[in-house]
């Protein structure tokens, strides 16, 4: 009995041990992981060989075509590819391939943020999305342009906020052979603020998360001043949030940036007639039309949210609350029309992205979607001129 008892105490010693190495290997490898998650780098997207023309290079050019889209962080973001992601990537490269040779070649792709679902782990964006992006600049040869949103950079709402700097990192790698370099008069330094020229089109990317930053309201103030407006007839703004949108992030409630997009960034995005703004952080899609008036006439401006990337699909949530908008906009005589409003049924939500073709001061608008989605006619078609009748 008692050698008995000496082996049952011994085995519960032995299991305990066992159990606690266990334990203790857990602990190590978690600590090695996050350590790994510290020291490893993003790789940054490769550029296109042909790179991307300088302003002087592409003036004259008024036919071209580009790809505009947001939000594809994916649910296994750092264990494999997004895969809903990749359909995409598969349906920009037959479409870059098509209009090859065109009058209207895809000239460069516009993405409005959430390219992660945690921006600061490198590990997600080496795994997940660089890779994916490199088959359109390497096999389409095509530039590509990435506004950060708030899963890349976090929501802090400050420039200088320290859980910031870290996914601030990330996204700069990602991004350094693709945009402007600090310096340069087309990149707000230390910012993911940038801009950019091509044929007839100016392109100003800005962080909606930090959209109460002076210095950066200022430095995208400047850029649409000093615009040569012979030259640039169209002007083009992307970043992740929007204005107005009906999602849950919209509707009845206001993020604070949508605040300040509103109170400070359209005023001005109406002051150097900007002609579209794309947006994202709803992962749906939806059109919004703004007309206003200044001492040149009657505007228009498409504010267009194209969220459907391949992150979980969100749905309709209800219209947003515009009496304040309206009233500060009086004098302008705003007039906003929600021209698509997206389902409250998410099947009918679906992962696309936009081809927008310029001819001259005209454009139009493809709304491309892929597998379940295909057939997705937004305008009773799938296509739409951005221009009254």
């Amino acid at each position: 009995m008692l050698k008995r008892r000496r082996s049952a105490v011994g085995s519960r010693l032995f299991y305990l041990l066992v159990a606690t190495s266990v334990c203790v290997v857990s602990v190590f490898c978690a600590v090695l992981n996050v350590a790994a998650q510290d020291t490893e780098r993003v790789t940054p997207i490769t550029a296109p060989v042909a790179g991307f023309p300088d302003e002087n290079a592409s003036r004259g050019v008024t036919k071209y075509s580009f790809i505009a889209y947001g939000d594809t962080r994916g649910r296994r973001d750092g264990v494999t590819l997004q895969y809903d992601h990749s359909m995409l990537v598969d349906s920009m490269l037959a479409q870059i391939k098509k209009f090859q040779g065109t009058d209207y070649p895809v000239r460069f792709i516009l993405q409005s943020g959430d390219a992660v679902q945690r921006g600061v782990d490198a590990h997600q964006w080496n795994t997940s999305f660089v890779p994916l992006i490199n088959r359109l600049t390497t096999e389409g040869g095509v530039p590509y342009f990435l506004a950060p949103g708030n899963h890349d950079v976090t929501s802090a709402p400050t420039a200088d906020a320290p859980e910031r700097q870290t996914p601030l990192r990330n996204y700069l790698d990602a991004v350094s052979r693709l945009i402007p370099p600090d310096g340069s008069p087309r990149r707000m330094a230390g910012y993911p603020t940038y801009s950019f020229g091509y044929g007839n089109t100016f392109v100003i990317a800005f962080d909606a998360d930090i959209a109460g930053d002076e210095k950066q309201f200022q430095w995208v103030k400047g850029q649409l001043e000093g615009l040569d407006r012979k030259r640039y007839v169209n002007v083009i703004v992307f970043c992740h949030q929007a204005p107005f949108s009906s999602g849950p992030h919209g509707g009845p409630s206001v993020e604070p940036p949508t605040v300040i997009l509103r109170e400070r960034y359209m005023p001005l995005f109406h002051a150097n007639h900007v002609r579209a703004l794309f947006s994202g952080h709803e992962h749906l899609f939806e059109h919004w039309v703004e007309h206003y008036a200044d001492a040149s006439g009657r505007h228009r401006m498409d504010l267009i949210v194209s969220g459907g990337g391949g992150a979980p699909i969100y749905t309709y949530t209800g219209e947003p609350r515009l009496e304040e908008y309206l009233k500060a906009n009086e004098a302008s005589k705003v007039e906003l029309k929600h021209l698509v409003k997206p389902s409250v049924d998410a099947g009918l939500n679906p992962y696309h992205y936009l081809l927008v073709r310029v001819d001259g001061e005209n454009l139009d608008m493809q709304v491309i979607s892929v597998d379940w989605g295909k057939g997705f006619e937004p305008y009773r078609s799938n296509k739409i001129a951005l221009k009254d009748d």
